[in-house]
């Protein structure tokens, strides 16, 4: 008797993405994986890990450190990198800044979100890395939603959407001159709700935050802001507490939260399900710099 078997939507995209990853490892010296404890970057963390088992992961991990991050998600970086015995490589905004490379932003709605692009280019280099792993998932954002699995940089980090390379099959591209390298998503066909259905079934941890818990908030632009060492109420702001959570962490400076009340995963997929706005579109005041305001920042290096 032949019994069919036939893979699950997060089974064929876990599989996808193990494929990507081992691709790069056979095919491209020196890769390394873009880890900030956000969510995405953990889910691809426990994909690698799948993907390699039971050798160790076999390249280093790299956060670009705006020096303004969510204390919680420093902390979980730092344990997860320990859990797993991995490499962690930490590219300073901070350094740059000293260096005289980036120039700060000042005023009480400065972020320091956009000099990472300069970081990013430095650690890569510095490292000589030929392939970089990043969390990028094509339903956040237009300009994300452009980009190939394989995404070719130029020796000066540049993106051209223009001038992509054909994946059809499958079928990845990845060779590079010196001083060139490819940004690798693994996530890219993966959407909010397939992430958080993935974190669910695999009991993946992540840092409290993007569960319900009170905080001190303000509303800026639109956003509820957290309010912390580097966010504090200015003009006409009234701190109050609510419940919220945290749909996607970034630069504490610029990353809101929603009111919520979901405490679990399963609580988080029933919320997820029934969104109409991207966890960036909703809580990024990064992205809502200009209309093309993630292009012009891809085309220049950033992810």
């Amino acid at each position: 008797m032949t019994v069919a078997y036939e893979m699950s939507h997060l089974e064929r995209l876990e599989g996808e993405a193990v494929h990507i990853f081992r691709e790069v490892a056979a095919t491209i010296e020196r890769p390394a994986l873009l880890f900030s404890g956000g969510k995405d970057s953990v889910v691809m963390l426990h994909l690698a890990v799948k993907a390699f088992w039971p050798a160790p992961v076999p390249f280093p991990v790299m956060h670009i450190d705006t020096g303004e991050n969510f204390d919680e998600v420093i902390e979980f970086r730092d344990r997860t990198v320990a859990k797993y015995g991995l490499r962690l490589i930490v590219a300073k905004v901070q350094d740059d800044i000293d260096a005289g490379r980036s120039v700060e932003d000042t005023g009480p709605r400065a972020t320091r979100n956009r000099l990472q692009t300069v970081t990013l280019l430095r650690g890569i280099n510095e490292n000589k890395f030929g392939a970089v792993f990043g969390g990028a998932r094509r339903d956040e954002e237009k300009a994300r939603a452009k980009e190939r699995v394989f995404s070719f940089r130029d020796e000066f980090g540049q993106w051209d959407p223009r001038n992509q390379r054909p994946e059809l099959w499958s079928l990845y591209n990845g060779r590079h001159r010196k001083g060139e390298n490819m940004r690798v998503f693994p996530l890219s066909n993966w959407t909010e709700l397939d992430i958080w259905s993935y974190i669910r079934d695999e009991g993946i941890e992540l840092p409290p935050l993007y569960y319900a818990h009170k905080r001190q908030v303000v509303e800026r632009d639109g956003m509820l802001l957290a309010v912390n060492r580097f966010i504090q109420p200015i003009e006409k702001e009234t701190p109050f507490e609510a419940t919220v959570r945290f749909r996607t962490i970034g630069d504490a400076t610029c990353t809101g939260c929603v009111e919520s009340s979901a405490s679990d995963a399963d609580e988080v997929v029933v919320e997820v399900a029934a969104a109409r706005l991207t966890e960036r579109g909703a809580t990024r005041a990064d992205d809502r710099i200009s209309e093309a305001g993630m292009e012009d920042r891809k085309k220049e290096g950033y992810f």
